[in-house]
């Protein structure tokens, strides 16, 4: 296509579904600044990282939940375009709640279709995944003409309700409007790879909190597993160029939309190990990944088992308190096995060709993480934790508790070390005594250097001594 940047967006009214969102909230910007009549961000949250600037920005941000037919029809009334990226299920707990995932992903989809109908908006523009192709099996460089995976060998909901989505999307497309205006409905899927990019909220959070505590003791799969990832601002290029290429009224091409029925694959088109490609974050930020790497079928064993457990405890997945599971089997394969696809046919058709280098856009997600990193309570891994609040509780139990269950061998042991009660009992006070010292002095130190988080400091210092002490020095030493 060989299309003025703006065509078909000056003047129109769009929907984002999940606009609230990273991608979301990127798209709507950009739709606004390239002269969008009006962009409406459709989201079941009331407020994201991004609320504010969409709306001093004019996004008209509406709360609404994809399964309920009225609030979509609600959202889309008046649209002349759609985005439709809300989704559930990507990642984590929420991939477990499987009749959740199909009710936003399969039916809030349908919903989306049917008002596309009624109102007689002319583009759907359908954010989809990989893993519509992809289920654990090896794909290099692959295409468009790759089948869907079965629908009943998908480890993961998401995946299996993504594909049955996606296949609606595209057999409604050139289904007549319901008013018989003599016009249809034009509908294509953008496949897009692993999204990055600064303020990413699914991936890099995850991956970079784990690291932190040390909680990843090991790479899955092995240094020649590679995979696709794609900047956000060029999946946003991507869709925008997909909302061109569904335009029924370019001459010469009247009524023949290039992309109309059409599935495409987005990424930066460089396929790159997944541990190699978070290194450099990891490394910015000072949190170290283990040399050791777990064969992808122990890795599964040990995701079955996770799996397992969460889903024994699936009242319990909207629970604050319950923490995310380490990995599931369908993230091991997206890390584990090879697969990445090639753009050729969205560059062919559409026009698309990234204009973010990932050294660019490693960069500014490296920066990011550094000012944010900044900004929050640094800590130590959960080994120092465990050993520190763990070792203060034992050596206050052998020291004061009744002789009761296993205090007798641990004050045995603390008897061997400290060779009276009155050597235990000691010993407890000074450490005591050291760490209020040593909070004290953080709590001080950090009023200085961060003082948003100099409460912080104190409590996790009292709690741990010197091991958040030390890092509260190197931040100091920085900043110096």
């Amino acid at each position: 296509m060989h299309l003025s940047e703006n065509e078909g967006i000056e003047g129109n009214t769009f929907v984002v579904t999940g606009g609230l969102g990273f991608l979301g909230s990127a798209l709507c910007l950009e739709l606004i600044r390239r002269g969008a009549r009006q962009v409406r961000s459709f989201d079941l949250r009331p407020h994201s990282p991004w609320s504010h600037r969409l709306i001093n920005h004019g996004v008209r941000c509406i709360q609404g939940d994809l399964v309920l037919k009225k609030d979509v029809e609600n959202a889309l009334l008046g649209a002349d375009c759609v985005f439709h990226l809300a989704s559930y299920g990507m990642s984590g707990k929420e991939m477990l709640q499987f009749a959740r995932v199909d009710e936003v992903n399969i039916n809030g989809t349908c919903h989306v279709l049917e008002a596309c109908l009624e109102f007689g908006i002319s583009r759907l523009i359908y954010v989809s995944t990989y893993n519509v192709v992809f289920g654990g099996r090896e794909i290099v460089n692959g295409n468009e003409a790759l089948p869907y995976f079965p629908i009943d060998d998908h480890v993961d909901s998401y995946g299996r309700s993504k594909s049955i989505a996606e296949q609606l999307v595209l057999k409604y497309n050139g289904r007549p409007f319901k008013k018989n205006t003599g016009k249809c409905l034009y509908t294509c899927a953008v496949r897009p790879a692993a999204i990055y990019g600064p303020g990413e909220e699914r991936h890099l959070p995850r991956i970079v909190s784990l690291a932190k505590l040390g909680l990843v003791p090991f790479k899955i799969g092995d240094a020649n597993v590679k995979t696709d990832w794609v900047y956000v601002d060029n999946l946003v290029l991507a869709l925008l160029l997909a909302s061109m290429g569904l335009l029924d009224d370019i001459p010469g091409k009247e009524g023949r939309p290039v992309a109309a029925g059409q599935p495409y694959f987005i990424s930066d088109g460089f396929p790159i190990n997944t541990f190699e490609f978070i290194q450099p974050i990891l490394r910015s930020l000072d949190y170290d990944l283990p040399k050791s790497w777990l064969a992808v079928s122990h890795a599964l064993f040990l995701a079955k088992i996770f799996w397992a457990v969460y889903t024994m405890l699936y009242p319990f997945l909207n629970r604050w308190w319950l923490p995310q599971p380490f990995i599931l089997p369908a993230e091991v394969h997206k890390v584990g096995v090879t697969h990445y696809f090639s753009f050729l046919k969205a560059q062919r058709e559409l026009g698309y060709v990234p204009m973010v280098s990932p050294r660019e856009g490693m960069a500014a997600t490296i920066s990011y993480w550094q000012d944010r990193k900044k900004k929050s309570l640094d800590g130590p891994t959960v080994y120092a934790w465990g050993f520190c609040v763990i070792g203060m509780i034992l050596l206050f139990a052998s020291g004061w508790f009744p002789a009761i269950g296993p205090v007798p061998v641990l004050r045995s042991l603390g008897i061997f070390f400290f060779r009276s009660m009155f050597g235990i009992r000691l010993a407890f006070c000074v450490a005591t005594a050291v760490h209020i010292g040593e909070a004290i002095y953080a709590w001080c130190l950090a009023k200085r250097v961060d003082p948003v988080n100099a409460r912080g400091w104190f409590w996790q210092t009292f709690a741990l001594g010197f091991p958040s002490l030390r890092l509260l020095l190197k931040r100091a030493k920085k900043i110096v």
